[in-house]
C-alpha cells in the first residue's frame, strides 16, 4: 500500500462527462471557435457569473442574465439559458470510474468528491452515496483553486495534503493541489488516469 490514505475526485471532467466538453459542442452546433466560448467565462474571473454561481452567490435563475451579459461582454450573442441547459445535459457518470470509486473503498481508503458546481436545490448531491464526503463550492462559499476548499475536503477526510491523491481536468485546479502538497492526476482520458492512480496507490482498479 502506499502513503496515500484517500482518493479526492473533482466531478464534470472526472467521475462524469466534463462540461467544457458541453461547451465545445454547443460551440461546433453554433459555428463558433473551439474553446472561444470556455475562454470567454474562464476570462470573467472571479466577478464574473460562472465564478458567483459556483460560490453559491447565485442560483441558476439569477445567473442566466448576468452570464448572458458577460459573454456579450466578450463579444458573443449567445442564448446564456441554451448554453447553461447544454453544460447541464454534461452529468452523466462514466462507469470506468465508478468501479474505480468503489474499488477504492473496497480497499479501506477514504474516497471524497471536490467540485465545482452550483445551487439546484438544498437537497444532498446526486452521486453522495459514492463517497465518504462531498465538497460543493455552492455551499462551502469558495471554488477550486482557491487553497481553503482543498483543505476543506482534507480535514472533512481527517488527512494531511500529502496523505491525498486528487484528480481533476483542470490544470489550474491540479496546479494549487500540489501546491499544497498533494498527489495529482490530470484526467484527460479517464482509464489513462486510472492507470496512473493504480500505480500510486498500487492497487488494481481497472478490469
Amino acid at each position: 500500500m502506499s502513503a496515500i490514505s484517500a482518493v479526492i475526485f473533482d466531478i464534470g471532467g472526472v467521475v462524469c462527462d466534463s462540461p467544457l466538453h458541453a461547451i465545445n459542442r454547443f460551440e461546433a452546433a453554433h459555428g463558433l471557435q473551439h474553446n472561444a466560448l470556455n475562454r470567454a467565462i474562464a476570462a470573467s474571473g472571479p466577478q464574473g457569473a460562472w465564478s458567483r454561481l459556483e460560490r453559491g452567490e447565485l442560483d441558476p435563475d439569477s445567473f442566466v442574465g448576468p452570464f448572458t451579459a458577460d459573454l456579450k461582454a466578450a463579444g458573443f450573442d449567445v442564448d446564456g439559458n441554451a448554453l447553461f441547459e447544454a453544460i447541464r445535459s454534461a452529468s452523466e457518470p462514466r462507469p470506468i470510474m465508478l468501479r474505480a470509486i468503489e474499488r477504492i473503498r473496497g480497499h479501506g481508503l477514504g474516497v471524497a468528491a471536490l467540485t465545482n458546481n452550483w445551487r439546484e436545490n438544498d437537497d444532498e448531491h446526486p452521486l453522495q452515496a459514492l463517497f465518504d464526503e462531498v465538497i460543493e463550492s455552492a455551499k462551502t462559499g469558495v471554488r477550486k483553486p482557491d487553497p481553503a476548499i482543498y483543505r476543506l475536503a482534507c480535514e472533512a477526510l481527517e488527512i494531511e495534503f500529502a496523505q491525498a491523491a486528487f484528480l481533476d481536468d483542470i490544470g489550474a485546479n491540479l496546479k494549487a493541489a500540489r501546491a499544497l502538497g498533494m498527489a495529482t492526476i490530470k484526467v484527460d482520458d479517464p482509464e489513462q488516469a486510472l492507470r496512473e492512480l493504480e500505480v500510486l496507490l498500487s492497487l488494481p482498479l481497472l478490469g
